[in-house]
């Protein structure tokens, strides 16, 4: 599978600037003969510390996804967007389009509240983690920014068997704390993640300075030993990378961290630990 990852610089709020980016990284990665199109977090509006989402909430079949969808052709492209829900709840979501329509949404679980980080106030969390099959016989998971950071998160997405990883994210520089080195937790996480599940990951930052947040970019593509494939600098750029469907078995047969996962084990513990809590 070729991938491919849009660095892009958003504009706060400019859905349509936003959506003209999107469209032009299209080109680029049609231009490579890419088979997936990573965007950041929150893409078409950008990451908004305090969004307007009464204004720039959309639903899954909005018009500018649909537009993302038709120009994607044969490729399969990840889109992140403010989602207006059928229940009425806002939702950080990232839209998996392609083929000219929505096959998945994926929102946000963990949304951090902390730091410069207010993510709570805006967004109902999401409660699924689903795979979604790819054309080609891939099957791809999305976990958004911090989900990546819940160990509970990552390992139910190799659970089910999903042999790459996709992790659109906003990371700034101090946007935690200013003692906590986000790129370099960055290189641990993702690293961890493909090593100990032989999954690929598939990582997409965003750059430049804006709302008093630092973008330090970074947005890379890793194999299922944990190397990494290519990795993007701080300015914005398109990166690209072959997938190789055999190295996932290989790394799963060498190190069968999922197959010897027991959930059945791990169930029980949980069940023990809530009861003894007192929650249902």
């Amino acid at each position: 599978m070729r991938v491919a990852v849009a660095q892009i610089e958003c504009r706060p709020g400019d859905v349509s600037a936003n959506l003209e980016s999107h469209l032009a990284a299209l080109r680029s990665a049609h231009a490579l003969r890419a088979d997936l199109l990573v965007f950041p977090e929150l893409s078409l509006t950008d990451y908004l510390r305090e969004p307007d989402t009464s204004a720039l909430a959309r639903s899954a079949n909005a018009a500018e996804l649909r537009e993302i969808s038709a120009a994607a052709g044969n490729m399969i492209v990840s889109v992140g967007f403010i989602e207006r829900g059928s229940d009425g709840r806002i939702y950080n979501a990232q839209a998996l389009l392609g083929q000219g329509a929505c096959l998945q949404v994926h929102r946000k679980a963990n949304l951090p509240t902390y730091g410069q980080l207010v993510e709570g106030r805006y967004y109902a969390p999401g409660r699924s983690v689903a795979p979604a099959r790819l054309p080609g016989g891939w099957t791809a998971a999305t976990l958004v920014c911090a989900d990546t950071w819940n160990p509970a998160l990552p390992w139910l997405a190799a659970l089910q068997q999903a042999d790459v990883l996709i992790v659109p994210v906003a990371s700034s520089v101090g946007a935690v704390n200013a003692d906590f080195d986000n790129p370099g937790g960055w290189d641990l996480n993702l690293r961890h993640t493909a090593l100990t599940y032989g999954l690929p990951v598939v990582m997409a930052n965003h750059c430049g300075r804006r709302g008093g947040l630092d973008f330090w970019g970074g947005s890379r593509i890793l194999d299922p030993f944990g190397h990494e494939l290519a990795r993007a600098g701080p300015e914005p750029c398109l990166v690209f990378a072959e997938l190789k469907h055999a190295d996932v078995a290989t790394a799963r047969h060498r190190l069968p961290t999922i197959r010897d996962a027991d959930p059945d084990f791990v169930y029980a513990v949980l069940g023990r630990v809530l009861g003894r809590n007192g929650e249902p």
